[in-house]
């Protein structure tokens, strides 16, 4: 079987999720592709609409907002995935989500309705929605929206 080519290896990845520029830049060196090819690939794949780190912002952010992660949780991974801090700052903007209501809902969804009784139990909700990127202030909320 004949090796593929920087670009081809790059599109198959496209087909399967969109990816950021950094993602495509990171297995395309792990699979061997010479940086120059890379960097020609992308550009090449940028300038026909193939990759966009804000389409792929997009994406992401409404697939994390799916599975109940908040918006310090987000914005850290899109940085991970190489999204610049403006582009992942305007992508969670125009999303317009409600965090409080979103952490009130993630809450119950896992906890039930009720709040908690007990301090131990308050702080184990407390951190179960800390861990998946709410603010304090959103956390504090959530308690109140039943």
């Amino acid at each position: 079987m004949k090796p593929r080519s920087t670009i081809e290896q790059a599109v198959v990845l496209l087909a399967r999720r969109e990816h950021s520029a950094a993602e495509l830049r990171q297995k395309l060196q792990q699979a061997g592709h010479e940086t120059d090819k890379i960097h020609d690939a992308l550009t090449t794949l940028q300038q026909n609409g193939l990759q966009d780190d804000q389409r792929f912002a997009e994406a992401y952010i409404r697939s994390r907002l799916l599975r109940g992660y908040g918006e310090l949780r987000i914005r850290q991974e899109l940085k991970q995935k190489g999204v610049a801090d403006d582009l992942a700052n305007l992508s969670i903007q125009q999303a317009e989500i409600d965090w409080f209501a979103l952490a009130a809902e993630v809450r119950r969804k896992r906890f039930g309705e009720q709040c908690p009784d007990d301090f131990k139990d308050r702080a184990r909700q407390m951190r179960f929605l800390q861990y998946r990127g709410f603010t304090h202030d959103q956390i504090t909320e959530s308690f109140k929206l039943n």
